[in-house]
């Protein structure tokens, strides 16, 4: 493998707290010394202006396959996922059939390996087929290569089945990430329950149908010893519930993902599905209590929950159509301009949301920019202004509400253990 060499950038790397200007020499797919004479083979990066960071971790991702290749594959999510920034992505297990079985979760990964771009880390259901009832082979899964287990889509709404497949976790040394959401409380509902569900006469789902259950989990973790994430974390009374389970010292973590940083439901079209998303956009009041939760640690890190559904799908409307929004392509842009753009987040610590934080949740060692380290490397244009074109994706999918919405921040390109992939590859 060719050596490189990462000339002028600004590098910034969580692990050790460093933020510099420098160069970065990769060489047989580790970050090495920078040797005192630069092979005359090796390829030259400029990149100055630019800023390179340990390669970005997204937890939370829909590839669609097998069962759902209209929408999406694992190639073009892979390919979205290397175009939008990201190193190392975690693949929901909610595909048809589920990831519920060692033989399904080592496909998966089989196939991510084969396409190559990124690191594809298979996640695998809690029970099976998601029913909620009925443990999955939890250990087979983990020893086939499952990062994490999850029902995702859907909660497990036996108590019983819950403490028994977070005590099987625990001793397996696997996070549990849960959907926390109340199908009782939420029914039909397609988006917040408030004022503006009633003006647009859409049935609403309170924030109540995913807090209880925060705080449930929050109970059966506590008593079963498991690691337990939370994900996309929409209301501020999940949040709280958070905050304190942190504090007692329970191992308890949450993510944000983009849309619910940026988005209130007082932005929901009703003619238009690509807001409708579960957990929905709830109010400005949550909203504002879920940054103050990202910028002080409360929520460890940023998830995109890309979920990537077919044009026709969506125009079913607000009613029919299915829930989610791809995010794979957007998200730096949306939370770099949120946050860091604004002044509400310094930069490290933003890098460290889509790193460190992702890496410690699934038990991985921290990315890194040190000597030795594997090279998963993302480099990032932080100056340049643009405006979101979905017609431009590389995932299957065009469902994002941000469209035409000028963004600052994008991956310029990564690598993966040293393997290049460019916007233009």
């Amino acid at each position: 493998m060719a050596s490189i060499l990462i000339q002028g950038g600004r590098l910034i790397d969580p692990s050790t707290g460093e933020d510099r200007i420098g160069d970065l020499y990769i060489h047989d797919g580790c970050i090495a010394p920078l040797p005192r004479l630069v092979p005359a083979e090796a390829s030259i990066v400029k990149a100055q202006g630019l800023t390179v960071v340990p390669g970005f971790i997204d937890l939370h991702v829909h590839l669609r396959e097998p069962g759902g290749e209209a929408a999406e594959t694992i190639l073009t999510g892979s390919q979205a996922a290397a175009r939008g920034g990201f190193v190392t992505v975690v693949a929901m297990p909610n595909t048809q059939p589920p990831l519920d079985t060692p033989e399904r979760v080592a496909w998966v990964k089989e196939q991510g390996d084969k396409v190559g771009l990124i690191n594809v880390l298979p996640s695998g259901c809690l029970t099976r087929n998601r029913d909620g009832f009925e443990p999955a082979d939890l250990a087979g899964m983990a020893a086939a290569g499952a990062a994490a287990f999850t029902d995702d889509g859907t909660t497990v709404a036996d108590e019983n089945t819950l403490r028994e497949v977070m005590r099987q976790a625990a001793k397996l040394d696997r996070v549990v990430m849960d959907h926390a959401h109340d199908r009782e409380l939420e029914k039909k509902g397609v988006m917040h329950e408030g004022a503006y569900s009633r003006r647009h006469g859409l049935p609403g789902i309170p924030s109540i149908a995913e807090s209880r259950v925060v705080e449930r989990d929050i109970a059966m973790a506590a008593e079963t010893g498991c690691r337990l994430h939370i994900q996309h974390v929409s209301a501020r009374e999940s949040v709280e519930a958070i905050r304190k389970a942190i504090r007692a010292g329970l191992r308890v973590s949450g993510e944000l993902t983009p849309h619910h940083l940026a988005l209130t439901d007082a932005d929901v079209d009703p003619q238009d599905a690509r807001y409708k998303m579960n957990p929905p956009l709830r109010s400005e009041e949550d909203r504002q209590s879920l940054i103050e939760a990202i910028v002080d640690g409360t929520l460890e890190v940023f998830a995109t929950d890309h979920a990537p559904h077919t044009k026709e799908a969506k125009a079913k409307g607000f009613l029919l159509a299915p829930f989610g929004i791809v995010g794979l392509e957007t998200a730096i842009g949306v939370t770099f301009t949120a946050l860091v753009a604004s002044g509400r987040m310094d930069l490290l610590t933003w890098v460290r949301r889509w790193t460190t934080g992702p890496a410690r949740i699934l038990g991985l060692p921290a990315p890194s920019l040190r000597p030795g380290a594997p090279a998963h490397i993302t480099l990032l244009d932080l100056e340049t202004a643009w405006v979101v074109d979905p017609a431009q994706f590389a995932s299957r999918s065009r469902n994002t509400p941000f469209e035409g919405k000028k963004l600052v921040g994008k991956a310029v390109r990564i690598w993966t253990s040293g393997r290049e992939f460019t916007r233009a590859t």
